[in-house]
């Protein structure tokens, strides 16, 4: 796997210009083109707070927890995996396989573009590629963004927060969220 640089801590002195290079520069290894045999259960799991744990343990370091985030996949059944070239493990997931922890936004109405990073440091502008969904499980409105391959971030509570106040101030009909390019409405599927 190419060595890569951790992404910053935080966005907020970037401008999104710089912000998608550095998603643009993160070079994941070609999960998709992995196709070993099933070889069991990998003993983890990534709880709905974006914790991984193995064998009911916090995974501790950072630097595990995105390798172990850039061989995830998501199969065609749901099941999510850990895949290398030589074998594939099952990995439990309680809700979404990241979370968005901060948001950094520019611009205006049609002009805005909206960028999350999550919890393991990847940088995600919303839009075409990666649509922003919300969906009503009887406690009220759950965003998610979708990452990659299936894979989705659950948008923490605060970041929600944020874009509810973005929209509200736009005060667009119906309420919702623009960016790059492409309408999210704030309403649950």
């Amino acid at each position: 796997m190419p060595e890569t640089s951790p992404p910053p801590e935080d966005l907020t002195g970037l401008s999104l210009a710089e912000i998608a290079r550095l998603a643009a520069e993160r070079k994941l290894p070609p999960v998709e083109k992995w196709n070993p045999a099933h070889c069991g259960h990998s003993d983890m799991r990534i709880a709905r707070d974006g914790t991984w744990f193995h064998q009911g343990s916090p995974i501790g370091r950072e630097a595990m927890v995105r390798l172990f985030a850039s061989i995830l996949r998501r199969e065609p059944d749901g099941r999510h995996v850990l895949v290398t070239p030589v074998e594939k493990l099952d990995i439990d997931v309680e809700d979404a396989a990241f979370l968005a922890v901060e948001l950094k936004t520019e611009g205006t109405g049609r002009d805005r573009s909206l960028a999350f990073r999550l919890n393991t440091g990847d940088i995600v502008v919303a839009g075409e590629d990666h649509p922003l969904r919300f969906e009503d499980k009887g406690d009220g409105p759950h965003p998610y963004l979708a990452v990659r391959g299936g894979l989705e971030a659950l948008v923490a509570r605060p970041v929600y927060y944020e874009l509810a106040a973005i929209a509200i101030e736009e005060a667009g009909e119906p309420l919702g969220l623009w960016s790059n390019g492409r309408f999210f409405p704030l309403e649950s599927e």
